[in-house]
């Protein structure tokens, strides 16, 4: 298993190209499944999730070819297995995203229930209740979410959909299941982070009809039949604020490639309160930090975009964990994300957990140790400590890393960082 080897006080210097977007990639690799002609999708990530993704799609019987420069050509015209079984699937709850497509395109369904992170509960509830509004017959058994249409039916039914929370991956699946069903849907309640516009983007070039995309309400009227295209993933904002937050703490001066300050709002707020700059270039983001031992901790709490996203509380934590002061960071979205927290205290941070409430009091240094990655964004916040930690950190478990980071030490390595991946 591959751990990763970080000796902290080196500032970070230079550029660094931002991926395409995991949370983007992985729902347009499902939309590809919508139409029988060829789709080319540019800036896919070379991510564990997406590699995962591809062999689910390639085991339903879809050609799909990626290069190493991010492109990958897809062609679902010989579908002929519209399963997603369990051992495929268990390591990414973004499986769910296929259910919507198959069911619209085939008329009938086997997805399995997902796995992923272990940073708790999201109930595929909502997708079921919002397809089943669309005249969906689904059912749960031996672990599989079976769905298929009524005797008689050949399309799934344009419904109003208002789900009892936001949801990111409900938004997806409703909204491609919509394009091909009879008739006007409304998605109400619906979720608005930057990668639903760039999914329905895709979708509105192979031919739908959406409005609204990027509120709260999408309104999609129904096609008979999607065609084939060609669509460029947007930059991945999670991996973007993930590098600003390293610089701010390890300081110096980069530009990240890409990067879109208009998708991280509420993270460059709280950057540019704490004592880093940012600013917006041509094309991407600059971040100068003064390193960690001036900055001043911020208070944050998370919630849907466009506010402050749960994906970025690990990584700002690390942050508060060397700044100075006080800070409360309140987690709204997950029940189960401060697995990172004994991490970071191994390290040397002061933080206290009650609830979905964890007090940061900043230490004028971290010390290094062995520690281990939890969660995807738990395993970024334990490199950014490790930045500006005395001594080396080890960080066990990066397989956590490799699902939703592309090569991440090999960027930061070329930023100036000492780091780099071991047996």
């Amino acid at each position: 298993m591959d751990k990763l080897l970080i000796r902290g006080g080196r500032a970070l210097n230079g550029e660094v190209t931002i991926s395409g977007a995991k949370n983007a990639a992985l729902p347009e690799l499902c939309a590809a499944l919508l139409t029988a002609e060829p789709v080319t999708l540019r800036n896919v990530p070379r991510l564990q999730d997406v590699a995962t993704m591809l062999k689910l799609i390639r085991n339903m019987g879809v050609s799909a070819e990626r290069s190493d420069d991010g492109l990958v050509l897809i062609d679902a015209g010989a579908l002929n297995n519209p399963q997603a079984p369990y051992e495929l699937v268990k390591t990414m709850r973004a499986s769910v995203l296929a259910l919507g497509p198959l069911l619209a395109r085939f008329g009938h369904a086997k997805v399995s229930l997902p796995g992923g992170c272990a940073i708790g509960s999201r109930p595929v509830d909502q997708h079921i209740k919002g397809l089943t509004a669309m005249g969906a017959e689904i059912v749960v058994e031996h672990g599989y979410m079976v769905a298929r249409l009524p005797a008689g039916r050949t399309r799934l039914k344009g419904a109003r959909i208002t789900t009892d929370m936001v949801t990111v991956t409900g938004t997806e699946n409703f909204l491609m299941a919509a394009t091909l069903a009879e008739g006007e849907t409304i998605l109400e309640n619906a979720a608005q982070e930057p990668e639903i516009p760039d999914l329905a983007e895709m979708l509105i070039k192979m031919g739908a009809r959406i409005e609204g995309h990027g509120t709260s309400r999408i309104r999609i009227q129904g096609v008979e039949k999607l065609h084939g295209c060609t669509h460029q993933v947007v930059a991945d904002r999670i991996e973007a604020g993930t590098f600003l937050c390293a610089v701010a703490v390890a300081g110096g001066d980069v530009l990240a490639q890409h990067g879109r300050i208009d998708h991280l709002e509420a993270v460059v707020e709280k950057l540019r309160d704490a004592g880093v700059t940012v600013t917006a270039e041509p094309d991407g983001i600059r971040v100068q930090s003064p390193g960690a031992a001036h900055l001043k901790a911020q208070s944050f709490r998370t919630t849907e975009y466009p506010g402050f996203p749960t994906d970025m509380q690990a990584q700002f934590m690390a942050l508060n964990a060397v700044a100075r002061g006080a800070s409360k960071v309140t987690e709204t979205i997950f029940e189960n994300r401060f697995m990172h927290v004994n991490e970071l205290v191994r390290l040397g941070a002061n933080i206290q957990i009650d609830g979905k409430v964890s007090m940061v009091e900043g230490v004028p240094q971290l010390s290094g140790a062995t520690v281990m990655a939890t969660d995807l964004r738990a395993s970024a916040s334990l490199v950014i400590a490790a930045l500006v930690a005395e001594g080396e950190t080890l960080v066990d478990r990066i397989y956590h890393l490799d699902r939703g980071y592309d090569q991440m030490e090999t960027k930061l390595r070329a930023l100036g960082a000492d780091i780099e991946r071991v047996k």
